[in-house]
């Protein structure tokens, strides 16, 4: 990992409760990102899911998102290859495998993710040499790296 600023690939359920609520782990990991301590990364897929979210379940904070995203200026890889999704899928479940490829092919340090039941498997992690955590999870981390630093 580089000492300076993490590169953390965003899922979207991390974005959508960043936005919901200003006091949960997930605000504090995009409080992070906007002021420029992380680096975040999301992939087209991400950024697409999660409009459609915002305007099928909280049409009233779509223009927020869309902000807050033009804002951010989060680092923007694309979509992986369907091989590489293919090969995510040997070891996820086929809607999660874009995320798991996307990730690895940005060469990330982490993957936060509130999808414990898919990600947070000895398979999924032994895919990814990143490190797959919740939102809590990198926060701790995070702390304990600034701490020792």
């Amino acid at each position: 990992m580089a000492p300076e600023r993490w590169r953390i690939f965003l899922d979207t359920n991390v974005l959508i409760a960043g936005l919901l609520s200003r006091t949960g782990a997930s605000a504090v990991i995009l409080a992070l990102a906007e002021s420029e301590e992380i680096i975040p990364v999301i992939s087209r897929q991400v950024l697409v899911e999660a409009d459609r979210t915002f305007l099928a379940k909280f049409p009233q904070l779509i223009d927020r998102y869309r902000t807050f995203i033009t804002n951010l200026a989060p680092l923007l890889v694309d979509d992986p290859s369907v091989a590489a999704v293919r090969r995510a899928a040997q070891v996820i479940d086929l809607d999660d495998a874009p995320i798991l490829a996307a990730a690895q092919q940005a060469q990330v340090d982490y993957l936060i993710t509130l999808n414990t039941k898919h990600f947070l498997t000895p398979k999924a992690r032994a895919f990814l040499p990143a490190s797959i955590v919740t939102p809590g999870e990198f926060l701790a981390a995070f702390r304990n790296f600034w701490e020792r630093a």
